[in-house]
C-alpha cells in the first residue's frame, strides 16, 4: 500500500502531468483523424502550439462570467483528476467534475449570442445524457468491491471487466459523448470537420479558450482514468485496453455523422440503461 504522502504526491504530479499527456493524446487523436480523412494533419505538439497562442492573445471578454465560468471549468478539472489519483470517492469526483462542465455552460449562456446559447442548451443536454450512465458505471464498480473508493476498486483481486462487461460499453458511451465524438458532438465538436461555429466555446476567446482547451486535457486523463479502473491487475492488459478503447471512439467519430440530441437521447439512454440493468442483475443474481 503507498503511504498518505505518496499518494499525495501522485495527486500533486498529476496536476502536472495531466495537461502535457492529455495534450499529447489529443494531438495524436488530430493526427490519426486526419489520416482517416486522407489528410497530413497538425504535428503532434499542435495541441500546445495552439493554446501558446491563446494564452499570449488580448484578454478581452463580453462578459466577466466567461472569465469566471472558463477558471471554475479547468480548475474543477484539475481538482477531478488530483482526486482521482489520490484515490478519493468516485461520487465525489464525478461531482467535481460535473460542476465544472455545468460553468462551462454558465459562460455560454452569459452572452446574447444565438450560437453560444444554442450551444449551451445542447451542452446541458449532453450533461443530462452522461451523467447517469456514469453513476451507474461507478455505483456497478461499488456493488462488486463494497466501495466507491477508488483504493478499494485498485485492491479488488480480479479485473472489473470480467463481471462488468455489459458496464465498460456503457462507459464507452457516456465517454463519446464526454470527448464531443459524433455521432454525440451536438453542443461542439472536438475537431473542425464539423463546424465554423463552436457552439458552446463560441464566446470564448484568447487566454479564456486556452483554459477550456486545458481543462480538455484533463478530462481526456480522467476518462481514461476512469477505463482504466476495469483492469488495473496487469499493466500488459490495461496499455493495450485503453489503446483499443481510445482508438474505436476515434474510429466511430469519423466514421459516424452528428445526429440530433431527439435522437441521442432516448438511444443512449435506452442502451446504455438496458444494459446497466443486465449487468447489475447479473451481479446480484451471480
Amino acid at each position: 500500500m503507498y503511504s498518505t504522502q505518496n499518494i499525495l504526491l501522485f495527486g500533486l504530479l498529476s496536476i502536472l502531468l495531466a495537461p502535457i499527456a492529455g495534450g499529447l493524446i489529443t494531438g495524436l487523436d488530430r493526427k490519426l483523424t486526419a489520416r482517416f480523412q486522407s489528410r497530413t494533419g497538425p504535428p503532434l505538439m499542435q495541441p500546445f502550439y495552439d493554446v501558446a497562442k491563446l494564452w499570449g492573445k488580448e484578454r478581452t471578454t463580453t462578459n466577466v462570467w466567461i472569465a469566471f465560468s472558463a477558471w471554475v471549468y479547468v480548475t474543477a478539472s484539475a481538482t477531478t483528476v488530483f482526486l482521482f489519483f489520490i484515490q478519493s470517492d468516485l461520487l465525489l469526483i464525478l461531482f467535481v467534475q460535473a460542476v465544472g462542465a455545468v460553468f462551462l455552460c454558465i459562460g455560454a449562456f452569459a452572452v446574447p449570442s444565438p450560437f453560444s446559447q444554442i450551444g449551451a442548451q445542447r451542452e446541458l443536454l449532453q450533461i443530462f445524457t452522461y451523467e447517469p450512465l456514469l453513476t451507474l458505471v461507478v455505483i456497478s464498480m461499488a456493488a462488486v468491491t463494497g466501495s466507491f473508493k477508488i483504493s478499494d476498486v485498485l485492491a479488488y483481486d480480479s479485473p472489473l471487466l470480467l463481471e462488468l462487461p455489459l458496464m465498460f460499453i456503457v462507459l464507452g458511451y457516456a465517454l463519446a459523448i464526454k470527448l464531443r465524438k459524433s455521432p454525440f458532438d451536438i453542443s461542439a465538436s472536438a475537431h473542425a470537420h464539423q463546424e465554423l461555429v463552436r457552439g458552446v466555446y463560441t464566446e470564448y476567446s484568447g487566454r479564456y479558450l486556452a483554459l477550456t482547451e486545458i481543462a480538455h486535457w484533463y478530462e481526456v486523463v480522467f476518462v481514461l482514468g476512469l477505463c482504466a479502473l476495469f483492469w488495473t491487475t496487469n499493466w500488459m492488459i490495461l496499455v493495450p485496453l485503453l489503446i483499443v478503447t481510445y482508438l474505436v471512439e476515434i474510429i466511430v467519430d469519423n466514421g459516424a455523422a452528428r445526429m440530433t440530441w431527439r435522437w441521442m437521447l432516448p438511444t443512449v439512454w435506452f442502451t446504455g440503461l438496458g444494459l446497466s440493468l443486465v449487468n447489475l442483475t447479473w451481479i446480484y443474481l451471480g
